[in-house]
């Protein structure tokens, strides 16, 4: 499985990095803002420099809502790093479009606020690099976004889609580890949700006793 980690915060993606668990990152408007970055030669800017610090896939947002206004935007945000670049499309029906114009050219795209099987379906037809089910969100209005995820890849599995399942708002590490046991290809989360899978009491206990044994030993 890799891990993403969704933040536009760059001490937070560095320390993941150099943990040496982070295969990529998602970004969308509303984290650039807590950020406080602001207009687009600073968001371009700050998307260059997380794509200094990680070896691939960076998720950059469009924002416009319409065909012609995501290609534009997305073409001018592919040319930040054409190699770490991945563009991030809403499920629409303009949406899918701009991913079917992007899998034409070989530019990957990222189809995001995915909440059905139906429109996971629809991405992977269009060509889609990665789809990204909300299941944090979904279990918000009392439906299972697990279930989602299992959906999604049986559906992908049955017909070979190459579209990878990039499960988003992972709020907590059960929420990570189910992903894991479904078969999610990617999930992308705090950072605070995946260092989170260090801590189990066993392990501090046993790290206590064993140096408490060498102090004893060694004076």
């Amino acid at each position: 499985m890799q891990f993403f980690i969704d933040t536009a915060n760059l001490a937070q993606i560095r320390e993941a990095y150099e943990m040496g668990i982070l295969d990529g990152v998602t970004t969308n408007p509303s984290l650039m803002a807590k950020e406080g970055i602001k207009g687009k030669d600073n968001i371009f800017a700050h998307y260059k420099a997380i794509c200094d610090i990680v070896d691939d896939k960076v998720s950059a947002e469009v924002i416009a809502t319409d065909f012609e206004g995501m290609v534009r935007e997305g073409e001018e945000l592919y040319e930040i790093d054409p190699k770490k670049i991945v563009i991030k499309i809403p499920m629409t029906r303009d949406g899918v479009k701009a991913i079917k114009y992007f899998s034409d050219r070989d530019m990957r795209t990222n189809c995001t606020l995915v909440f059905s099987a139906g429109q996971a379906l629809l991405a992977a037809k269009a060509g889609a690099t990665y789809v990204s089910p909300f299941i944090g969100r979904l279990d918000d209005v009392g439906t299972d976004g697990l279930n989602l995820i299992e959906q999604i890849v049986q559906i992908y599995d049955n017909y070979g889609y190459t579209t990878e399942v990039l499960a988003a708002s992972v709020r907590h590490t059960m929420h990570l580890i189910k992903c894991a046991e479904i078969g999610a290809d990617v999930v992308t989360c705090p950072l605070n949700v995946i260092t989170s899978l260090l801590n189990h009491p066993l392990t501090d206990n046993g790290l206590a006793t064993f140096l408490a044994d060498h102090k004893k030993l060694n004076g």
